[in-house]
């Protein structure tokens, strides 16, 4: 017997019991997916130049930072998949505890944040690959290359979640021990004094980076970017070994390693060139900077781990995401057909081909009309902004639902009250500047993101007449056996 997803309370809609196949995959292959989520090589290749130069060398500094709101943001996620262990996550999470109408507006904001975010890696995709290949890069070999990736990934994650989770784990150890040791390489690198080198000092330690050039808020919005992803962990809990602890104990896991990977990524690459070579060559610094460590032996490997974790990223996209349309649909919140789980499998089928399509229509889109690009890249910015806005959301969630805890000690009041609400509150502090000094452009796209949200709900509640509109608000009743 299959363990229902919820508890249903007098007068609650019961949650959809779970069809996908349990205790399939450990906390290690979930910790795994979690973070092949976020990409670390693909985001390293990313940030590594633009972090150096807007935080003035400092960057390193303000991912540590940056890593301790995410971690109660996990802790958050770890407490209420101990409520409710559903692939919908966040979507039920808010819906049953602040408002069905926000929970499905968090639920959509998940859902285009993790098409923009497994989108966001096609641009460094074909040139990686062909860079292993010493070939010449073409609009045609590009698109190719995207696609064939895509399909393959999408058959992946139809055949079931075992074979996601090897694949995934197969990819990451190659990628994080290229990543890793280039990065330890790269710092002793620059501690050796190498002609070229750009030397460690203080004022990489220093918030406001070197001489007091940085800027720290453009810094933080930089590295929230970056842990973008790591909520993957918890939208294959109905697939996982005890699915109420580990897939919470998975994001704080994940969150923990990617803070390791990139601050020693950023201090040990940043400074084996000149600062002027690094903003140079900005758009394949990861690539450039492993070619000057070790020539184009350790070049093509460097092309290797980014690769792999563009293509670990996408599949890993394609499963979460067809899991939070999985879990909306199981409510008709989207069209019920979304929710199709075929007994061979025992994976939501649909909703991965659907998702993985549109990713792979999207990327044609992109890499087709340079005429569109820019418009487009305004939407693939939006990628940190939406996931810190369903963060937050999932942190109120959080103290609304423990609500009854927050006021019985003052542990509780600092953990399940005050952490949560600090780590929401610079979260918010964050959105704000991102969109008061972002282009209009990518403003209107955050608008129009909302507002194909809003309409969707509409459709949900007057065509699909979902029962999830129905759900009565639900809280911890606060008793001494609290999860610690």
């Amino acid at each position: 017997m299959t363990e229902p997803s919820a508890t249903a309370l007098p007068g609650t809609v019961p949650a959809p019991p779970t069809r996908l196949e349990p205790d399939a995959i450990g906390v290690a292959q979930d910790t795994v997916i979690g973070m092949a989520t976020s990409a670390p090589a693909a985001v390293v290749a990313i940030i590594l130049a633009s972090l150096a130069v807007t935080a003035s060398y400092s960057g390193g500094l303000l991912l540590i930072i940056s890593a301790v709101p995410m971690l109660i943001i996990a802790n958050a996620y770890r407490r209420l998949n101990m409520w409710n262990a559903n692939s919908g996550a966040s979507f039920e999470w808010v819906g049953r505890s602040i408002n069905p109408y926000l929970g499905f507006l968090t639920g959509w904001l998940m859902i285009a944040g993790y098409v923009l975010g497994t989108l966001s890696g096609v641009e460094v995709l074909g040139p990686s690959v062909l860079t292993v290949f010493n070939a010449t890069e073409t609009q045609k070999w590009d698109i190719g290359i995207a696609t064939a990736v895509g399909l393959v990934m999408i058959v992946i994650a139809v055949v079931g979640i075992r074979i996601t989770a090897r694949t995934q784990v197969a990819m990451a150890v190659v990628e994080y021990a290229i990543l890793v040791g280039m990065s330890i390489w790269g710092l002793f690198y620059v501690l050796g004094h190498h002609a070229g080198t750009f030397p460690i000092t203080s004022g990489w330690f220093n918030i406001n980076g070197i001489g007091g050039k940085g800027d720290a808020v453009g810094g933080f919005l930089i590295a929230i970017f970056a842990y973008s992803g790591w909520d993957g962990t918890v939208y294959v809990n109905e697939e996982v070994r005890h699915r109420r602890t580990n897939p919470g104990r998975a994001a704080l896991i994940a969150v923990a390693l990617l803070a390791v990977i990139y601050t020693l990524a950023q201090v040990g690459l940043q400074g084996v060139v000149s600062p002027a070579k690094l903003q140079a060559n900005g758009d394949s610094a990861l690539v450039y900077v492993a070619g000057v460590l070790g020539g184009s032996g350790w070049e093509k490997a460097m092309a290797v781990s980014l690769a792999l974790s563009v293509i670990a990223t996408t599949g890993a996209g394609i499963v979460v995401g067809a899991r939070i349309i999985y879990g909306m649909a199981s409510y008709r919140a989207l069209p019920e057909f979304l929710a199709n789980v075929p007994r061979r499998f025992a994976t939501p089928a649909t909703a991965s081909i659907v998702f993985g399509l549109v990713v792979v229509a999207a990327a044609w889109v992109y890499l087709l009309a340079t005429s569109v690009q820019n418009a487009f890249s305004y939407v693939v910015n939006l990628t940190g902004i939406l996931f810190a806005i369903f963060y937050v959301l999932t942190a109120l969630a959080s103290m609304t639902y423990y609500r009854r805890r927050v006021f019985a000690s003052v542990w509780d009041a600092v953990v399940l009250g005050l952490l949560p609400l600090g780590s929401a509150g610079f979260l918010v502090w964050m959105v704000a500047k991102s969109v008061t000094e972002s282009p209009v452009p990518q403003r209107w796209s955050l608008a129009g993101i909302v507002g194909v949200g809003l309409i969707l709900m509409v459709l949900s509640r007057v065509v699909l007449r979902s029962q999830f509109f129905n759900i009565r608000r639900e809280s911890d009743p606060g008793l001494v056996d609290a999860v610690r």
